[in-house]
């Protein structure tokens, strides 16, 4: 499984990349299944590290999508409003939920990175 070495990730399995952009991991979309709807905040909107800040819908589940950082949310994916899909055939790239303007970058540091994140998947 693909586990970018450059961004960080949450125990929730959302990843953020160092610009604040923010998506969901290949092990959620493997987990989540046939994506058919996300549902995301408005730009502006302040997010909180560990809270739920929107919703992805599958065939079999609605799951609440959490911050892996808190900040205000400067830019949002509205392409994904009519290709959901996107999040799974790419999440680290096209695929991407939000970006934020972090208001406490110090939580970053405090995510895993791509071997920490590993070792916790492979442990499920």
């Amino acid at each position: 499984m693909d586990i970018p070495g450059n961004l960080k990730y949450s125990d929730e399995h959302e990843w953020i990349a160092a610009d604040g952009t923010m998506g969901i991991t290949a092990f959620a979309v493997e987990q989540i299944g046939d994506i058919v709807y996300v549902e995301l905040p408005p730009v502006g909107t302040i997010v909180e590290a560990t809270k739920p800040f929107g919703v992805i819908e599958s065939v079999k589940a609605v799951s609440e999508l959490f911050a892996p950082a808190s900040g205000k949310v400067v830019a949002i994916n509205t392409s994904l409003a009519d290709a959901p899909e996107t999040v799974a055939s790419d999440c680290y790239g096209a695929g991407w939920l939000v970006k934020i303007e972090m208001s406490k970058p110090a939580e970053v540091a405090a995510l895993k990175d791509a071997v920490a994140y590993g070792a916790m998947i492979a442990s499920h």
